[in-house]
């Protein structure tokens, strides 16, 4: 039976930006604090999307060391939204044989203190398919969610949410797109419509009207899609009659969150917005996060509407087998922020080698010694097998095994832990003040020479086993609620391998398998 259409890009993807070049479809997301970032996928059907390589690919051009998670109270007591650092809301571009992607490095230096490093990269037809990109070309602006619009002339236009907070202002400048120089003034060209975080723009040029495209009501329960127009590129605007042009918020939608979204038009002349959304399960579960959607859209006269974001989507081909998601090899493949590539050995992707270090994944700034993938699958397992385990049982303080990692105050992991030779499940939300574990210790006097790790996930709960290669049976050591694992946040699930020792001990991991 076909699978249902959406959403095109599973799992930990927000924030999508699209373009057409020729017969392709080119689309670009949020990373935040993962490595490498700004991932890149393609399709000429909209349906079936691959991987094919990152903006941010290599550790030279930018560094991602201040992107740690704040916990920011919400309305609700107990309640926080989780705010991660590093790349947010690239736009995706091209211009006469050029593609251009902006995009913000959010750092935060410190508990009350953020620089907003935004920046353009630039590769050609040909690079973008080799995954030759730019050093990052900086430009002064004081906002996220930087978008580009370029005229007919080349004439370049950065669109941005200026000093970030809940009533920040869309800005417009004149940039060269070569050296990132101010060409000309920063200029207020829209408020919204009285939402919070106005944010996310996209300009566009239709029948002699500039379109302002903007999210607002935060990324969350309210977010929605608002338009503006006019005449002139600097304005004034004038909004959209029927604003917002596409919410979920106040409906019994499965896809909530829906907002901050491109739009563009098919070889058909139909349109399109791609925006993202989170599917909510029973008791607000969200726990894929922010993922890519697609929705149809059209033109009521002189003003755009965006149908709500379903799970089929007519026009555009079903697809027939899981994953929905394609990837050129080890593009997928992501480290935490600042990664020592030196420590990892990747032969290919289901035989890896790690060296550990003290570095745990509660650390805010260092990178721990860890590798995976983003789950894409709402159920699904991921696995791993660790041979000659018990070697490490005399090692000092090792931790080897298999993990769901979100950021430095969430994850979910079963291990194991050479102090007392033993299984360990565990799992830590800071925003939830939770850690919980459980452990099984190991029989010494069995021959086993390699550990089985398995995390089970469905919409409503993770499930950590574990096997020995003598024994035909997997264990549950322990299940965990999705609900545990879900937040008001900017990331999604990376399931991959981790090892944390005193020493530097070399593991060698077999058969990863991520879904």
């Amino acid at each position: 039976m076909p699978q249902a259409t959406n959403p095109i890009i599973p799992g930990f993807a927000p924030d999508p930006s699209i373009v057409k070049a020729g017969e392709w479809y080119f689309l670009v997301t949020s990373s935040f604090h993962m490595f490498p970032g700004l991932p890149i996928y393609v399709s000429k059907d909209l349906g079936s999307w691959k991987h094919i390589g990152n903006v941010i690919n290599r550790r030279t051009q930018l560094s991602l060391a201040l992107s740690n998670t704040r916990l920011h109270p919400l309305s609700n007591p107990g309640e926080f939204l989780l705010a991660t650092g590093g790349l947010y809301a690239p736009t995706i571009r091209y211009h006469q044989g050029t593609f251009y992607v902006v995009c913000t490095n959010v750092q935060h230096v410190d508990s009350d203190k953020t620089s907003f490093g935004n920046f353009i990269a630039s590769t050609s037809l040909e690079g973008i398919w080799s995954d030759d990109w730019s050093d990052p070309v900086y430009f002064d602006f004081r906002g996220i969610d930087p978008s580009l619009f370029i005229a007919n002339d080349g004439t370049a236009y950065i669109q941005g949410s200026a000093a970030p907070g809940p009533y920040t202002t869309i800005n417009m400048f004149q940039v060269d797109l070569h050296t990132g120089a101010k060409l000309s003034e920063e200029k207020i060209i829209w408020r919204g419509t009285g939402g919070i975080y106005p944010e996310g723009p996209h300009l566009y040029q239709k029948d002699g009207w500039f379109y302002l495209l903007i999210s607002e009501g935060g990324t969350h329960e309210e977010h929605m899609l608002t338009m503006a127009r006019s005449r002139d590129i600097w304005g004034p605007y004038e909004g959209c009659p029927h604003n917002p042009i596409l919410t979920a918020f106040g409906t019994e939608e499965y896809i909530q969150c829906t907002g901050h979204c491109d739009v563009f038009q098919d070889e058909q002349q139909q349109w399109w917005g791609v925006c993202l959304g989170i599917r909510r399960g029973e008791g607000r579960r969200g726990i894929m996060g922010r993922e890519t959607f697609i929705t149809p859209g059209s033109w009521d006269g002189e003003w755009l509407s965006l149908q709500l974001v379903k799970s089929h989507v007519e026009g555009i081909p079903p697809v027939r087998a899981e994953p929905s998601l394609s990837a050129a090899p080890g593009v997928d493949l992501v480290y935490i922020r600042d990664a020592v590539l030196e420590i990892y050995r990747v032969d290919n992707e289901r035989s890896i080698r790690l060296t550990a270090t003290p570095i745990d994944f509660s650390d805010p700034e260092k990178s721990p010694t860890f590798i995976g993938k983003r789950q894409r699958l709402l159920a699904g397992k991921s696995s791993v097998v660790i041979p000659k385990f018990t070697q490490y049982r005399g090692q000092a303080n090792l931790k080897v095994g298999l993990a769901c990692y979100k950021d430095e105050h969430r994850y979910v992991r079963i291990y194991y832990a050479s102090d007392g030779h033993r299984i360990v499940f565990e799992i830590v939300n800071k925003a939830k003040e939770l850690a919980r574990t459980a452990s099984h210790v190991v029989d010494g006097t069995t021959s086993m020479n390699a550990l089985g790790l398995r995390i089970e996930h469905t919409e409503n709960e993770y499930r950590l086993l574990y096997t020995y290669e003598d024994q035909a049976s997997w264990e549950c050591l322990a299940t965990v609620d999705t609900l545990e694992m879900t937040d008001a946040d900017f990331t999604g699930p990376v399931m991959g391998v981790f090892a944390v020792a005193t020493d530097a001990v070399d593991v060698q991991f077999e058969e990863l398998k991520v879904d």
